[in-house]
């Protein structure tokens, strides 16, 4: 009876590997990825100065009693951004903001009231001939440091059931409307075809 069970939880996992038409590949080291890629995210706040069809993200909270009492800016600690960024190969914005195969979507909020600081939620999702899927990414983001690492959870499509680390370097930056973030990411957990 053991036998049999052992045999019909082997069937299933081998039919669930041929459905999904993939194999796991686990890097044998962390100082060799199964995958890395360089993009960079392109964020244009909408703070009512600017055109509406430039903008990709927009705060959805107000300024709360606390984050005018302690923030130094006056209106950061608290606050939640949501956005569609487009991301790119090259530093360079797009020219066309909805035409990029590449997009971020998620949010990000505040969450340090002595110096800015941030955590992070969001999608990177792949629309192009080159891949189709998304990656899951989450964490903190002391933008104080000069690079940081977060987290990539998951993914779907060409990134099923990925993991690995997404190192962020603000590199550019124009006062509180515009920010360009430069992302490595480098996953360890790969399903390839």
């Amino acid at each position: 009876m053991a036998s049999l069970i052992v045999a019909a939880a082997i069937s299933l996992l081998g039919s669930e590997t041929v459905a999904h038409g993939r194999r796991f590949v686990r890097s044998s080291s962390y100082d060799e990825p199964c995958k890395e890629m360089r993009l960079y995210l392109h964020d244009i706040l909408y703070d009512y100065s600017n055109s509406t069809s430039n903008s990709t993200s927009a705060a959805v909270t107000k300024p709360t009693a606390l984050s005018t009492a302690v923030s130094k800016s006056g209106y950061f600690f608290g606050r939640m951004v949501v956005f569609n960024d487009p991301m790119t190969e090259g530093r360079a914005l797009p020219p066309s903001m909805e035409e990029t195969a590449v997009r971020a979507q998620g949010l990000y909020f505040y969450d340090k009231k002595e110096d800015y600081s941030a955590w992070l939620a969001f999608s990177i999702v792949f629309n192009s001939t080159a891949h189709r899927g998304t990656l899951n990414l989450m964490g903190a983001d002391p933008l104080a440091e000069k690079t940081r690492d977060i987290s990539v959870v998951g993914g779907t499509g060409d990134f099923f059931m990925s993991r690995g680390v997404a190192t962020l370097r603000t590199d550019a930056f124009e006062g509180f409307t515009y920010f360009r973030l430069q992302m490595d990411i480098k996953l360890y957990e790969c399903y390839v075809v």
